[in-house]
């Protein structure tokens, strides 16, 4: 077992249950002062780091508390610490904001998940022991932890069910006074204030359960953003555990190449039951770009766009313009090319007429511009459309050399 804050550089896994109650000792194990009644942390980012320990002596005696600096060791039975000043007691708990007692705050607390719905009981708490400082890292809400309270850890029955500490919200003294109940730490509000991207990250680190109480916090327009920007794992994850009402309204706010995009990733059997969802022209329309799931960017590659040197001016870029004898539909922007061709900004027309004649055009170029590589897959694409709402989008060779652009309207056909 390593040592505690003496340099220790092993790390080492420890329930609650298993330190409760163990004996602690000054120096040596002839020497014991009381038992562990409680762990005390302070409730900081990403997880609550140990303050200190309660002791509970017995025989009429006030508990005492061992700030953590003064533990030195935890072995198979014994917490060993250090006395703050020789012959004088410990000093009583003080409560301090934001600390958290696990046995009186979590053990035996229910867990409510973002509706409201009683799911699960705490029965334990993991902690991470190294370089001698004590992490809370998870919940356990297995049978497993109840056993382990009672002595009984070797009777193992089923898999721990660890929840990770970031998604319990920790209760305070004066509220676990007059509330039995943990709750996972995503409000509702906070949920749906957080951008389609975090909300993705945070679905990715989940597990099934968690993702499906983190999914009932949002309208379906937001757990379809959501779902669209995570990783195909979590997309695969989700999609198997979703209820066919919650799936429906969740499909039903995608567009078809959105999609096609999200069965391109599903098993075939997930993607066959998606479709029963959809009306039959959507389902057309996805299984045709299913069909094209190969399709490059260059495919989609138009001459009808405008282009000016880099280092002119706002009228010469105009004159240009003019003189280009392009429709109005491929004037939206103006991009900017360096003399070996190569795209190095795109303006925004409206700001060209906005703007001096005198000026140059590369003090209002957004540089580096949002590009497609002709290599990008059709689906590819699509996503960039779907994310930057532009009109068109410039393609470029591996040099980053401009092929033309590819529209909207094109790529998203059928949608």
């Amino acid at each position: 077992m390593p040592n505690g804050p003496a340099g220790a550089t092993e790390y080492h896994l420890f329930f609650f249950s298993e330190l409760f109650k163990r004996n602690i000792c000054i120096g040596q194990v002839r020497d014991k002062i009381g038992k562990v009644s409680d762990l005390v942390f302070k409730n900081s980012e990403p997880y609550p780091e140990a303050a200190g320990i309660l002791i509970e002596h017995g025989w009429g005696k006030p508990n005492e508390f061992v700030p953590w600096p003064q533990v030195t060791k935890i072995d198979d039975d014994y917490v060993f610490v250090t006395k703050l000043e020789p012959g004088k007691p410990f000093p009583p708990f003080v409560d301090q904001p934001g600390w958290i007692m696990v046995n009186e705050h979590l053990m035996g607390k229910t867990i409510f998940d973002l509706d409201g719905r009683r799911t699960e009981v705490v029965n334990d708490v993991h902690l991470l022991y190294s370089t001698g400082r004590m992490l809370l890292v998870h919940v356990d809400t297995s049978f497993n932890g109840f056993l382990r309270k009672w002595g009984l850890g070797k009777m193992r029955w089923i898999k721990d069910n660890l929840i990770n500490w970031k998604y319990v919200q920790p209760l305070s003294i004066e509220e676990a006074l007059t509330k039995d109940a943990v709750q996972l730490s995503i409000t509702r509000k906070q949920i749906k204030e957080l951008p389609s991207e975090d909300v993705a990250d945070a679905l990715e680190e989940l597990d099934r359960e968690e993702q499906q109480a983190v999914l009932s916090a949002l309208d379906s327009e937001k757990a379809a953003e959501a779902l669209i920007e995570a990783e195909p794992r979590a997309q695969r994850q989700i999609i198997a555990n979703l209820r066919k009402e919650r799936a429906k309204s969740i499909l039903q706010e995608l567009s078809v190449p959105q999609l096609a995009t999200l069965f391109s990733v599903l098993p075939h059997d997930n993607v066959t039951e998606m479709l029963k969802l959809l009306s039959a022209d959507e389902v057309v329309k996805i299984k045709a770009m299913l069909e094209q799931e190969e399709v490059k960017a260059r495919s989609f590659i138009s001459n009808e766009y405008v282009t000016t040197r880099k280092g002119a001016s706002i009228r010469e870029t105009i004159s240009g313009v003019r003189a280009s004898g392009k429709s109005a539909d491929a004037l939206s922007y103006i991009y900017v090319i360096n003399d070996e061709n190569q795209l190095v900004g795109v303006v925004d027309l409206r700001d060209i007429i906005l703007t001096e004649d005198n000026s140059k055009v590369d003090e209002i170029m957004v540089s580096p511009p949002v590009s497609a590589d002709d290599d990008d897959l059709r689906e590819d694409v699509a996503a960039m459309f779907e994310k930057y709402r532009y009109r068109m989008l410039p393609i470029v060779d591996a040099k980053d050399h401009l092929l033309g652009v590819a529209y909207y309207n094109e790529v998203m056909k059928g949608s």
